[in-house]
């Protein structure tokens, strides 16, 4: 077998294995953790036949292309699937694989860090400032955002939340509506994300390597769900009542939105790791200053370390650009 194929889907399976153990908690987490009782096998039937239709109508919709156009780039700055914004290597060397690797070997830690900066950036080096202002701006936006929406709602709902548990009449309500704002968050989510995947693979993806590729998806993404999320799962359970079905609806659905925003935004890869800890960072905060929940400090200093964790992300991605460019070229030239 061609060296070249061999490492293309060896990396694939390894960012698919990377990116599903490590993003997937950011859109799935709070689902997770408010449906704890229900069977894993119903709630992977659900993402799954999201995930699949998210990709079937980006393949459809872009000509064979599953990423969204983040890794073709507009036509009107010139990039096709001929000449893409994120070519495949050439030559494809074993180093490539290095960025899943490094994501798995951090994510068995439990940090959140941005597979974006991670995976992408080793395909297009430029692409960096771009990548990381849109990220930068996402995690403001999120940060903003939460504050405000739960300086509003917190003394109405999140306290309510907690003081009154869901009644199972209740929960017949809260139910849908749940399972559809995280159906809303999961397809924004899975379109700036799919990028982080499928770089591996040729832009214009045939008929078996779509299937091949979505084999190896849903796999990992079942393993995701028996094992109730991993250790990044820790970061949603740290939060303030994220278990109550009420809360997570409320999250999914702004972080939804947010995605939404961005995606229609432009076609620049963003990570949205950094949308999602600065939701998390500004929901507590404004939960906080509302209700006032304990010592301020204590509040912020697990928003300090998780803001820091994906901080450690960008800076490890950018010791790795450095890295492949010296060892593909023997220099640390760009």
């Amino acid at each position: 077998m061609d060296s070249t194929l061999v490492i293309m889907w060896l990396g694939f399976a390894l960012a698919s294995y990377s990116v599903v153990g490590n993003d997937v908690i950011q859109t799935l987490g709070t689902f997770l953790t408010s449906n704890e009782k229900r069977p894993w096998w119903i709630l992977w039937l659900f993402a799954s036949t999201i995930l699949t239709l998210t990709l079937l109508y980006s393949w459809f919709t872009y000509d064979g292309d599953v990423s969204y156009q983040r890794l073709i780039g507009d036509a009107s700055d010139g990039f096709s699937i001929e000449n893409p914004k994120y070519p495949l290597p050439d030559p494809f060397a074993w180093y490539y694989l290095l960025p899943p690797l490094v994501l798995m070997l951090i994510t068995r830690f439990g940090i959140p860090v941005s597979t974006s900066f991670l995976i992408l950036t080793f395909f297009v080096p430029k692409g960096l400032v771009s990548m990381a202002t849109k990220s930068f701006t996402g995690y403001l936006v999120a940060f903003v955002a939460a504050i405000l929406v739960y300086l509003l709602i917190s003394k109405v709902a999140e306290k309510r939340f907690v003081n009154n548990p869901i009644t199972e009449r209740q929960r017949k309500i809260w139910m849908p509506l749940q399972w559809f704002s995280t159906g809303f968050l999961w397809t924004q989510w899975l379109a700036q994300d799919f990028a982080n995947i499928y770089v591996y693979l040729p832009r214009e993806i045939s008929v078996s390597d779509f299937f091949i590729s979505l084999f190896i998806i849903l796999s990992l993404l079942a393993y995701i769900f028996w094992s109730k999320g991993g250790k990044i799962q820790d970061v949603v359970r740290s939060k303030s009542n994220t278990s109550d079905i009420r809360s997570a609806t409320i999250i999914d659905f702004i972080y939804g939105i947010i995605l939404f925003y961005f995606k229609e935004l432009n076609n620049v890869p963003m990570s949205t790791t950094w949308v999602f800890i600065g939701l998390l960072a500004g929901r507590e905060i404004g939960i906080a200053l509302r209700t006032n929940k304990g010592n301020f400090k204590e509040v912020l200093r697990p928003l300090i370390i998780d803001f820091a964790k994906v901080t450690l992300g960008l800076v490890i991605s950018i010791i790795l650009v450095f890295l492949i460019r010296y060892l593909s070229s023997g220099s640390f030239s760009f």
